[in-house]
């Protein structure tokens, strides 16, 4: 069985990647389960009821989220009725939607997909080590764990990553929209990428209008940031698991550019 987790949607351009490039991925991987993480898919920040419906129906299983979940205020009028959304498990609670669920895929696989937040240069949180261990200690029976670690620093990601080595399928970074070249299977079998890139605007700075954002460093004052135009790409990863033992034998990168 493959699997096919996607980096960073971000604003229209990272939509228009998504259907461009995900039905030739799915034919070619031969993909029977796809994550991606939506956060920035709305305009930049945040997610809509209408984006939403536009990603589940491209083909979409399971939406992820991150720091940026609460920055469109429609998300509160939806986020508890639709199990194929997730946020970070680790705000504090109570709090509106889930942090994790359990889905059905293929031939009754069942995937425990968990979406939590770093704290390094991050919103201070619980704590994303004591809440997935607990979250793992109170799932039911399940084939395979894919966890999205939405964090800043690669230390705290790959702490994390090891810590759960064996425990869970795979430890997938998001949210510094550039995508790393260190993916590999730990020495418990526990697939990991430091972070799965960004599926948007090519000429950006992490999906942003590249000169606004220079504008920014530059004065040091407060600058409108805007989705960049242009080409756009799609970026994350394939999990090949084995039938049996439902492990990762292999994680492929992948990186889908247009030409606009």
């Amino acid at each position: 069985m493959n699997l096919l987790v996607i980096g960073d949607i971000v604003g229209r351009p990272g939509r228009q990647a998504i259907r461009e490039f995900l039905p030739d991925l799915v034919r070619q991987y031969n993909i029977e389960f796809i994550i991606a993480n939506a956060e920035n898919a709305s305009g930049g920040r945040g997610l809509t009821r209408e984006v939403m419906q536009e990603l589940l129906g491209a083909g979409i299983d399971v939406l992820t989220m991150g720091n940026h979940v609460w920055d469109n205020k429609e998300i509160f009028s939806f986020i508890d009725d639709e199990p194929r959304l997730i946020r970070p498990a680790n705000y504090p609670q109570p709090c509106p939607g889930q942090g994790y669920h359990v889905y059905q895929a293929g031939f009754n696989m069942k995937i425990a997909v968990i979406n939590v937040s770093g704290r390094v240069y991050m919103p201070a949180l619980d704590c994303p080590f004591r809440t997935v261990e607990q979250i793992i200690s109170s799932l039911p029976e399940v084939d395979c764990i894919i966890i999205d670690f939405h964090a800043e620093a690669t230390s705290e990601k790959q702490a994390f990553a090891y810590y759960f080595d064996g425990r869970a399928t795979a430890v997938l970074g998001t949210h510094t929209h550039i995508q790393t070249a260190d993916e590999r299977i730990l020495p418990g079998g526990t697939a990991y990428i430091t972070d799965l890139g960004m599926t948007g605007p090519i000429e950006s700075v992490l999906g942003m209008d590249r000169h606004a954002v220079i504008e920014k460093f530059l004065s040091q004052r407060p600058v409108r940031l805007e989705v960049a135009k242009g080409p756009s790409q799609l970026q994350g990863v394939v999990l090949e698991l084995d039938e049996k033992t439902h492990r990762v034998t292999q994680i492929k990168r992948i990186s889908c550019r247009n030409t606009g």
